[in-house]
């Protein structure tokens, strides 16, 4: 087989495999990976201390002798409202209910793609004669994987960084397979990357609480809420905490506002979609109430959380997280919740985590205790 015999033999296994895109790039593509550098230089990468990898510059680095770079994609989008959708409906007399990020409704997306890509691997193998590596990651590896799926021709990278598809909007999990195998890239010499149209828009970058866009295409990470609620293991900058609103787990706001979104079609894969059905915990992934997130012990988020995304922010700092969203939360005088809510942050005020308790005296003071 041709190089390019063996690239469409490879995209259309991929779609076999449950993948909504695929395309491949070769290293020499990735010269935009060079301006990582002045970036990370800029001190926007916060404490991700693994973003400082050098081997993220170049996927040879990663794989001895690696010749292309096969990226595929897989939308996640779900039919529930967008974050800001559904805060425009809350009034002061519901149960203050939290956002977890879109991404996070359903199984962990590391897994699901891994499986895919595994299958994909295989099933390469066992068409391919001839020996070759490869390595495949699901935002694991030292891969910038929306620079590789922008040069494959998936999509353009947008003013608020993500990867967006004509058709498919930005609700998309990336995954790659590092392979020393000669492929065709499916952005040809000569050719020109898919057009960036954004435009003239600034929905996202006006839309940001935080302001954590420092120009259009550069995300000061320091200030993103996804980072601030996730990555972030100490306290929150307290002059940040007031514009999280209600986030507990990633922030949805930029993807939610972008024109290219208001008709992405719903995903295909079922473990992407939302967790219907409460937990005995009163716990769900699709806009918890913050009364139960914050209640709950080590075990019990264990429990609620388990097969999920959620987990790699850690009890300490969801529940970190909750303390903010409910200092946040509009709670009426006279709401039947608002005494359970002040007694739950009375409570963690007075316990032996330093970092909770110290949200939670600034989420009390927020919600008024004692007037």
């Amino acid at each position: 087989m041709t190089p390019g015999e063996k690239t469409r033999w490879i995209c259309g296994s991929a779609r076999e495999c449950g993948f909504d895109l695929c395309g491949v790039a070769t290293p020499e593509q990735l010269a935009e990976l060079a301006g990582v550098a002045e970036w990370l230089a800029r001190g926007y990468a916060g404490e991700m201390k693994y973003l400082h990898d050098a081997r993220r510059a170049d996927p040879r680095l990663v794989l001895d002798g690696a010749r292309s770079v096969i990226v595929v994609a897989v939308n996640y989008n779900s039919a529930k409202p967008y974050s800001t959708e559904f805060a425009a409906t809350a009034t002061q007399q519901d149960a203050p209910r939290g956002w977890i990020a879109r991404y996070a409704w359903g199984d962990d997306y590391h897994e699901v793609l891994r499986e895919k890509l595994e299958a994909l691997l295989g099933a390469m193998r066992a068409q391919f004669a001839e020996a070759f590596e490869a390595r495949a990651y699901v935002d694991t590896g030292p891969v910038v994987e929306r620079v590789v799926a922008k040069y494959a021709g998936l999509g353009w990278l947008a003013k608020n960084t993500c990867l967006i598809n004509e058709e498919l909007g930005s609700w998309l999990f990336l995954g790659v397979i590092l392979t020393t195998l000669e492929l065709e890239p499916t952005v040809g010499a000569g050719e020109m990357p898919p057009a960036d149209l954004c435009g003239n828009c600034r929905l996202c970058i006006d839309a940001c609480p935080t302001e954590a866009f420092a120009a259009p295409y550069v995300m000061d990470a320091r200030r993103c809420i996804s980072y601030l609620t996730i990555e972030l293991r100490g306290p929150i900058p307290e002059d940040l905490r007031a514009q999280m609103g209600n986030a507990v787990f990633g922030c949805d706001i930029c993807q939610d506002v972008c024109p290219w979104n208001r008709k992405a079609p719903v995903t295909k894969v079922a473990e992407f979609a939302p967790r219907e059905s409460e937990s005995r915990l009163g716990v769900s992934t699709f806009a918890p109430e913050l009364e139960a997130v914050a209640r709950l012990s080590q075990r019990e988020f264990s429990e609620v959380f388990r097969g999920s995304p959620v987990k790699r922010a850690k009890w300490r700092v969801l529940i970190r997280n909750a303390c903010v969203a409910l200092g946040n939360a509009r709670i009426a005088e006279d709401s039947p919740v608002r005494h359970r809510i002040v007694g739950v942050l009375e409570r963690l005020a007075e316990g032996e985590d330093d970092m909770i308790a110290e949200h939670a005296r600034w989420a009390l003071a927020r919600v008024g205790a004692g007037d």
